[in-house]
């Protein structure tokens, strides 16, 4: 088989290890540890300056 052909076996094997995931209930995050930072320091105006520049890149 050449690089890149289709292999109908191999996509239906991926197809069902896609479709057999386990979802056990220890799998529910009930505590977040992390930090979040907020940065307000900018204007409203300034953003809406910053995200037309981005975008008429």
């Amino acid at each position: 088989m050449s690089m890149g052909a289709y292999d109908n076996e191999e996509h239906e094997r991926r197809e069902r290890k896609n479709t057999e995931v386990d979802l056990s209930e220890d799998d529910d995050r009930t505590e977040y540890r992390g930090k979040v930072d907020f940065d307000s320091g900018d204007s409203t105006e300034e953003l809406l300056d910053q995200f037309q520049q981005i975008k008429s890149s």
